[in-house]
């Protein structure tokens, strides 16, 4: 009778602890703006300090919107980038992109590269207006794409680019689709939500849980996207603002071989690329997060020096 009482007390315990998990996957003190884009709603997600030594504004990666990946609250641990930076002194911001978190598909219900760095461009000038000032780009996976082309079309609204988890070669060319893709509305499923995390230690079982959580809720589906051939206009020639490549160590995505070309276009001289130690293609929310904070602080203030 003992053992079975103490029984039904643990599985009281962990289903109380497993609800204490799902309802903190969605908390979070980031304020959402909402930033017409071509008539389009953009959620806009704001975690601001008084008298910010400068802003900077976070770009989602393909599959994952801005608060499971950019302001990920796990009770006893600090996770969130945005906290992070704001610790450092700056304002963080993140978008949504279409059919992400909180914004909306559009009634083509397709994002294409072109229509997400106009996107960027327009809560750009957004915060320009509110912040009067300049705001720094920072860009994870195909976020990190979106922030070059943007910063490409748009230099004049960027003060400076920070690329984590690039994904791409500047070598290979995306061929032009020979007929209209079909929309997936692809169901996200839990091991997808969990596959960047690689590095055993790197993370502890809770956080990935939380993460897994917290992706599913903002992300049930994950967005379609067209028109890839427009990647082709990313060119590190044509990118000539103060740009920080970041690389983890053991990103699947991330080759050093392609890095090393993309580096020497860079137009801009002020440029730095630093590999985080130990780190995968989740490193900003993993042990290594506390250098890419500094190493994206240490480069937005030096560049002033």
């Amino acid at each position: 009778m003992l053992r079975q009482l103490l029984f039904a007390r643990f599985l009281v315990f962990t289903s109380l602890f497993a609800l204490a998990v799902s309802s903190n996957a969605q908390e979070t003190d980031a304020k959402k703006h909402e930033v017409m884009a071509g008539g389009h709603p953009i959620a806009v997600w704001e975690k601001s300090v008084p008298n910010p030594k400068g802003h900077i504004l976070l770009h989602h990666g393909r599959t994952w919107s801005s608060i499971p990946d950019f302001d990920l609250q796990v009770p006893g641990e600090n996770l969130s980038l945005m906290d992070g930076f704001n610790r450092m002194g700056y304002s963080a911001w993140a978008m949504d992109a279409r059919g992400y978190g909180g914004t909306p598909r559009d009634s083509t219900q397709w994002n294409t590269p072109e229509r997400a760095a106009k996107d960027m461009g327009e809560v750009l000038s957004w915060l320009e207006r509110r912040n009067d000032a300049k705001t720094n780009v920072w860009g994870w996976s195909y976020g990190s794409m979106v922030a070059q082309l943007t910063a490409q079309l748009y230099p004049d609204a960027i003060r400076s680019v920070i690329l984590f988890g690039y994904p791409t070669d500047p070598d290979i060319e995306v061929p032009v689709a020979t007929s209209e893709p079909t929309l997936e509305n692809r169901v996200n499923t839990r091991a997808a939500a969990a596959s960047d995390f690689i590095v055993p230690g790197s993370i502890s079982e809770a956080a990935i849980e939380v993460y897994v959580d917290a992706a599913l809720a903002a992300d049930p589906t994950r967005a379609d996207w067209r028109q890839l051939h427009q990647w082709n206009a990313l060119d590190g020639e044509a990118l000539r603002l103060p740009t920080l490549l970041l690389q983890a160590e053991f990103d699947p995505l991330a080759d050093t071989d392609a890095h090393a070309r993309f580096f020497s276009k860079i137009a801009n001289a002020n440029k730095q690329w630093v590999v985080l130690a130990g780190g995968d293609h989740a490193a900003l929310l993993e042990t290594p997060r506390v250098r890419l904070i500094e190493a994206t602080i240490d480069f937005i203030e030096w560049i002033d020096r």
